[in-house]
Order: structure tokens, then sequence, then C-alpha cells
């Protein structure tokens, strides 16, 4: 159970992740999980996919199609709502953070 509730919480800073890098610049989710495996951290795709397409769905990120050597990649940009989450969200964790540490 206890592997379970880390596993819970990692899955939030994933998306908190996702949402600061899709700030950044268009991400791509296989892109995404190279980024997650210099943290040390191997999520699958059947794990990242589907947080991808929630956080869509939900309107915080928009998905956009781009043609990469005759491939269609599907790259996801941080919406203005999902960076009015971010920003708090960002307040909120580094509160709870700086009292646990």
């Amino acid at each position: 159970m206890s592997s379970e509730l880390v596993r819970d919480f990692f899955l939030g800073f994933i998306k908190l992740h996702i949402l600061h890098h899709a700030g950044k610049e268009p991400v791509y989710v296989m892109e995404f999980k190279d980024e997650l495996k210099k943290h040390g951290y191997d999520f699958s795709f059947g794990t990242l996919y589907p947080i991808f397409h929630k956080l869509s769905q939900s309107g915080y990120l928009e998905q956009m199609e781009k043609n990469v050597n005759g491939k269609i990649r599907k790259y996801y940009q941080l919406t203005t709502k999902g960076q009015i989450v971010l920003d708090e969200a960002k307040v909120k964790a580094k509160e709870l953070l700086d009292e646990v540490f």
C-alpha cells in the first residue's frame, strides 16, 4: 500500500512537471518520457499518455499536430487556463514542501 501512495504522490508531481515543461515549449510525450528518465523516473507510455490526454481534455494543455519527417506527432502546449493552475499549484506545493523539509 505504501508504494501505491508514493506512486500517487509522484503522479501529482509529474502532472505539475508536465505543465511546467509545456509552458516552456510544446511537449512530445516520447521526449518527455526521456526527460523523466534524466530525473530517475521510468513511467510507461500507458501511464503518461492518459495523463496528457486528461490534462488536454480538461483544458490545461492544447494538443497540436506536427509533421516530423513524414510522421504526425502530437505535441502539447500550456493553455492560459493551464498557466493559471500551474502558478497556483507551484505556490501551494512550495508552501507544503517548505513545511515538510
